[in-house]
């Protein structure tokens, strides 16, 4: 090669390595004005992306409210749990943990397998859910693509079965679904909280941020039931069923003084905590949602009426006899022929005719018109969802047999807890209370319905039910006057009344000399020789209204009566 083509090709090759030289300066000073661009002008941008695939807000779950009784005792709470979940479009199957995780979670492996891949498209499958935090935190040291934890709260009802149809329940989710569970829902659900987190690529959290809101527990509240009485009533209801045979039964004790529910039961029951066979039929809250006929429970109310005519005193005479009456075609009977009767006897042998007689010589809508007083015929406006008002008809001067029929408690219906409300102004010298199941701060403003006299003078003839000549002798309680009413109607069925199905009731008042307490039970349908509220209800109430006044240190006002029985021991 000469000389000549020695210096070209040189000089070739040194164009070429400033070309190369110069695109490597121009390639650098690309990427160095692009890192001074992604560093300065677009920093902000290059954050909020990066910020939106791994910082995500999640929602922290709130502590539902707690329900307690009037003592503080819980009846439902929140516990914490978690729920394991799976995205199976994440979930890498070939994970040798999975089967790990089956074992942990008590899964056949072939199952969650199969599950999984059935649902390869999905991105939200349960896997299991109410997980202990020790089992949930297990889960999560497998570190399984595709499987979430997500904490949470389950409800536990302590008192179980005993106080269910009062405080309800909720779903798995967390939402009230019966009784004040559902009607306080909204209160007791609480809010959310929400908090920054930093996740990884496979969506789990790494990293706790920033709490942007505190989860606001529900509002806590507190019943007016007594945990203690509620078993104590549940108990002897329980066993009054079981022993009869009846269909159902409910009981209600309220505080003449304020009008609040100390114990409201019913059977038949279930267990809130274990809803798996879950008979439908216990779910009602029969004390506020069922209504029946009250029978001669509703004589005193007449009496009342009557008294408070003007046109009766209380040792005016009524002659019952031969025993029964006529009223438009209709035999109104009583037992037996009573013969003349006063007030107080009329009350005390719980006489159809002597009602119909002072319902039908008074004004058309007197004994009408005092019941609607006393609750009948209304809701309580307790809140309680379902709570039915029952029938209370008005009737004309005309309906001569309905006037009649009324005043000894057919014709009309009630639920168990308007007959207690409606025994209160008896026991409260003639004023009523709203009833009330929340725990009260202060007492409530009450109405009169009724003169104090009156009040304290029918008070006293349910006083003679209870005695050895009345029709309630089972119902008198160990060194405590107890007053009272029985009550026995045939069930109403389509077309009219069942000769063969009974309503047992009782409701009464104790102690006497100073009311405090005010009990209704109604037993419905119950099988065999007995079926009278003198014996299937009476024994009933004799039984709770004795525990009720002692663990309450009511003091005995009976001391005879106690001195008597000692003696005779």
């Amino acid at each position: 090669m000469s000389e000549e083509a020695i210096v070209q090709t040189q000089a070739a090759k040194g164009w070429r390595l400033w070309i190369v030289f110069g695109a490597l300066v121009l390639v650098s000073g690309a990427i160095v004005s692009k890192m001074v661009s992604l560093y300065t002008a677009e920093q902000a941008f290059l954050q909020k992306q990066g910020d939106a695939r791994s910082i995500r807000t999640r929602l922290t779950p709130a502590h539902r409210g707690l329900i307690s009784d009037r003592n503080g005792e819980p009846l439902a709470v929140s516990a914490p749990v978690a729920t394991i979940w799976a995205d199976p479009k994440e979930t890498d199957l070939q994970d040798a943990n999975l089967q790990q995780l089956a074992r942990i979670l008590s899964i056949n492996p072939a199952s969650l397998n199969a599950s999984l891949r059935d649902n390869a498209t999905r991105r939200f499958m349960y896997l299991k859910r109410k997980v202990t935090p020790e089992l949930a935190e297990r889960v999560d040291e497998l570190n399984i693509r595709g499987i979430h934890v997500d904490q949470t709260f389950h409800r536990f009802y302590p008192a179980g079965e005993v106080t269910t149809h009062l405080v309800g329940f909720t779903n798995v989710d967390g939402e009230g679904q019966e009784g004040l569970e559902l009607a306080l829902n909204e209160s007791l659900h609480g809010e959310p909280g929400r908090a920054l987190v930093l996740q990884d690529r496979k969506g789990r959290t790494i990293k706790h941020l920033q709490s942007l809101q505190d989860a606001a527990p529900g509002d806590e509240v507190q019943l007016s039931i007594d945990l203690r009485l509620q078993y104590l009533a549940y108990r002897e209801l329980k066993d009054a069923v079981q022993t009869h045979k009846a269909d159902a039964a409910s009981a209600v004790v309220l505080d003449a003084r304020t009008g609040e529910v100390l114990a409201l039961v019913n059977q038949p029951s279930y267990n809130p905590n274990d809803r798996a066979n879950l008979d439908p039929n216990g779910l009602r809250n029969r004390a506020v949602t069922d209504i029946f006929e009250p029978g001669s429970t509703m004589k005193p109310i007449t009496v009342a009426a009557a008294l408070m005519s003007g046109q009766y005193k209380l040792d005016d005479v009524l002659d019952t006899s031969p025993g029964y009456i006529r009223v438009k075609g209709a035999s109104i009977r009583d037992h037996r022929n009573y013969g003349e009767l006063d007030m107080t006897g009329i009350i005390t042998k719980s006489s159809n005719v002597g009602v119909t007689k002072l319902a039908l010589s008074m004004e058309p809508d007197a004994v009408r018109n005092l019941m609607y007083n006393f609750g009948l015929g209304q809701p309580t406006n307790t809140s309680f969802p379902g709570e039915r008002s029952g029938v209370l008809p008005y009737l004309s001067e005309k309906q001569m047999v309905e006037r009649a029929t009324i005043s000894y408690g057919y014709g009309l219906s009630v639920t168990p807890l308007q007959l207690a409300q409606a025994y209160i102004p008896f026991a409260n010298s003639g004023i009523k209370y709203p009833v009330s199941l929340f725990k009260l701060k202060e007492a409530p403003r009450g109405e009169r319905v009724m003169p104090e006299t009156v009040a304290n003078d029918v008070l006293a003839m349910m006083e003679t039910v209870v005695s050895p000549i009345g029709t309630a002798q089972k119902a008198a309680v160990e060194g405590y006057r107890v007053g009272g009413k029985t009550g026995t109607a045939h069930k109403a069925v389509a077309g009219g009344y069942d000769d063969d199905a009974y309503i047992s009731v009782f409701a009464g008042v104790a102690p006497i000399s100073d009311p405090r307490i005010v009990m209704v039970v109604m037993v419905d349908n119950p099988k065999g020789q007995e079926y009278y509220g003198g014996a299937v209800a009476a024994p009933v109430f004799s039984r709770v209204m004795g525990g009720v006044l002692r663990l309450m240190n009511v003091p005995p006002d009976n001391w005879q009566q106690t001195d008597l029985q000692v003696a005779a021991k």
